[in-house]
């Protein structure tokens, strides 16, 4: 047990520990980089470090405080066993007076975005502003432990008009806790939130670490561990959690959106597939928009990158080329600028089938296509 454990980005484990070590533990830390990729893994072995009984610089595992802690690794039934006791029909006020506080041990919390319903969650949860007063609060307890660790995982889901509460802790911070902020981007949070914690990036985990880490954990074969650890652009989390046959079909559907939008013809098609893509999917719509990203990545390389270029979605080389005998550089721009905007307004909860429909439109063939 301990830090070993953890795979990647060995420079941030060896940071924390220093900390630990000479007792030098900041009060309010960031890590930011894509899903997946362990922060909030690292965060909570930070907690238990932070408070195990045996070592200092480490965990053991084994102490009750480590094991207490090590309970919030798997959140689900902690977040449906919370959403049960504040009741499915919660209005607004009684979701702000009961906030979802993930707790195993009482010095270390995990707030996490409020998706307010178990059967009928909210398309889009995030954290309210209930929960972070909840925070403030308990920050300036004493720990019963060494150190009190608050986990905002998914930090940049909160309404930027609620970073004033963040700022009056973080301009004042009690000496025994510590706050750790998970995000995507860095960007996503307020430039008064970032100036205030010590940033760490989580930069992806390179691929043979990532087939030898699938090796271990399932029980996929040689050519799929390769292509999972292509598809989960150095994310350990989402390696495990990518099902093949689902992923491809995921991904034909987004080349089949765009091969539709570029025809500019039969428009029904084009509706039923942003119908699907945003209303009848199992995963969710800002996961959806990350494959998109990764498709006009490999058609971008396969088109103006190097012959030997490998792309990331392999199992789809041919479709990929074919498509990208259909549009061109230009193309390419604008479909990143427009699915770039999609994604901006998400924020606003903006309708998604027709923001689908909208990016579709904007995607008729080239203006100057490429010769046959």
């Amino acid at each position: 047990m301990g830090f070993e454990q953890f795979l990647g980005n060995e420079r941030i484990v060896t940071a924390l520990r220093g900390m630990l070590a000479r007792d030098r533990v900041p009060n309010a830390m960031l890590f930011w980089g894509p899903r997946g990729i362990g922060k909030y893994t690292l965060a909570l072995m930070f907690a238990q470090a932070a408070n195990c009984q045996r070592l200092k610089d480490d965990f053991c595992g084994e102490c009750e405080a480590c094991q207490k802690i090590a309970r919030l690794a798997d959140t689900k039934p902690l977040i449906e066993r919370g959403l049960a006791e504040r009741g499915e029909g919660a209005d607004a006020a009684t979701i702000e007076r009961t906030p979802l506080i993930l707790e195993s041990h009482p010095d270390v919390w995990a707030v996490v975005p409020d998706p307010v319903r178990v059967k009928t969650p909210v398309a889009r949860p995030v954290i309210r502003m209930g929960q972070l007063r909840a925070v403030q609060r308990a920050a300036y307890f004493l720990p019963e432990a060494r150190r009190r660790v608050f986990i905002l995982d998914g930090a940049d889901t909160m309404r930027r008009d609620y970073s004033d509460i963040f700022l009056k802790i973080l301009e004042e911070p009690p000496p025994t806790s510590t706050l750790i902020l998970l995000a995507n981007s860095a960007e996503a949070l307020q430039p008064t939130i970032r100036s205030r914690c010590l940033q760490f990036y989580f930069a992806p985990v390179p691929a043979p670490s990532i087939e030898e880490f699938l090796k271990q954990r399932t029980r996929h074969e040689p050519p799929e561990r390769k292509l999972i650890a292509r598809l989960s652009a150095g994310s350990p989390g989402l390696a495990l959690e990518i099902d093949l046959p689902e992923s491809q079909r995921l991904r034909r559907n987004v080349l089949h959106f765009f091969e539709a939008a570029i025809s500019g013809k039969n428009y029904r098609d084009v509706f039923a597939l942003t119908a699907q893509i945003a209303k009848k999917e199992k995963e969710s719509f800002e996961n959806i928009l990350e494959l998109f990203y990764s498709l006009l990545t490999d058609l971008l390389e396969l088109s103006h990158g190097p012959k030997n270029f490998v792309p990331r979605n392999s199992d789809l080389r041919r479709e990929l080329e074919t498509l990208g005998k259909k549009t061109d550089l230009d193309w390419i721009e604008r479909a990143v600028g427009n699915l770039d905007q999609l994604q901006n307004r998400l924020r606003r909860n903006i309708n998604r089938q027709l923001a689908l429909d909208a990016l579709a439109a904007s995607l008729r063939a080239p203006l100057n296509p490429p010769p046959a």
